[in-house]
């Protein structure tokens, strides 16, 4: 099987550090990852810079690899040395070998539908490493963020069998939502991600990144919460104290005499908790009844009668 040169798939030099890896995978899997992508070729690219991270973000890995020589750059048949099988029973696709060779973040497109993020994959040798990081999304409703709460959540994990293959088992979580969450705002759950590899090794953890569900009634800017409020002409007019929604319940608001559609007032405090907490902003909006009644009918051509102010009179004839 013919291979590309692992450091031209990432676009790196040969001499790039593990840190320059991995911010070049994590800028080709946000523009070529299947679920996003537009580009034709994008599930191939993927999988192939998914195989050539595998190998060079591991030290002995990449190590083995930089010993092998210059046959991938010229195309040649690929041959792994002697001793590749004794570094991991994980291979790349179409590297041969028994077994699932799926790689370790293929689990996590499947499982949470292409949120899941591409975690370092740390196996040890001889020794023992902390297993992978594990990113995921969940949609909450706006309320669970004002009040904080406690949901069940059931995910399907990857975990290593006796073998050292990837097996896969529901787990049940519980999720705590803190109080003042906001959204793109990630909880962490400690050791909850993929298995640990060798004695000791420990779990690693598992990140979700918080969404909002669609609100009826707000709409949210970091901590600060924005509703638009109907009133009628006459509370425009005259100004008068309405009651407005907020996420902790309504509360009462002085409309200024003479307001008009897109006036924005001010809840200091009523937004999202924290410290400080977010503010509430509410835009008014006049609203006419669909039909009207003779009597209002009536009152409206006193009004225009009487009514001097031309709301047109800046416009350029």
């Amino acid at each position: 099987m013919k291979f590309r040169d692992y450091y031209e798939i990432l676009g790196v030099p040969r001499t790039a550090t593990a840190e320059d890896i991995k911010k070049a995978y994590r800028r080709l899997a946000r523009k070529y990852h299947p679920d996003v992508s537009k580009e034709a070729d994008a599930e191939a690219r993927f999988k192939e810079m998914k195989e050539a991270y595998s190998v060079l973000k591991d030290p002995e890995k990449r190590k083995a690899y930089d010993q092998f020589g210059e046959d991938w750059k010229t195309g040649q048949e690929f041959r792994p040395p002697p001793d590749w099988e004794r570094y991991s029973d994980f291979k790349p696709d179409g590297m041969g070998g028994a077994g699932d060779h799926r790689g370790f973040s293929d689990f996590f497109e499947t499982l949470f539908g292409g949120g899941a993020g591409q975690g370092s994959f740390r196996q040890g040798f001889g020794g023992s490493s902390k297993g992978e990081d594990i990113n995921a999304r969940i949609t909450i409703p706006l309320e669970d963020a004002f009040h904080g709460a406690t949901r069940q959540l059931t995910i399907e994990v990857p975990e290593l069998d006796g073998q050292g293959r990837y097996t896969r088992r529901q787990r049940t979580l519980s999720v705590k939502i803190p109080k003042g969450i906001v959204s793109g705002q990630r909880i962490r759950l400690a050791a909850q991600g993929g298995p640990g590899f060798g004695e000791g090794g420990q779990p690693g953890d598992l990140y979700l990144q918080v969404d909002f569900q669609p609100h009826p009634v707000f709409e949210t800017q970091e901590r600060d919460v924005i509703v638009t409020l109907p009133i009628t002409p006459a509370e425009a007019a005259l100004g008068r104290t309405v009651q407005a929604p907020t996420l902790g319940g309504k509360v009462d608001l002085k409309i200024p005499p003479g307001s008009s559609s897109g006036k924005r007032l001010r809840l200091k405090g009523r937004g999202l908790p924290g410290s400080p907490p977010g503010d509430q902003y509410v835009d008014l909006k006049i609203v006419l009844p669909g039909k009207i009644d003779s009597k209002a009918k009536a009152l409206y051509e006193q009004l225009d009668e009487a009514e001097t102010f031309n709301p047109r009179a800046r416009l350029v004839t």
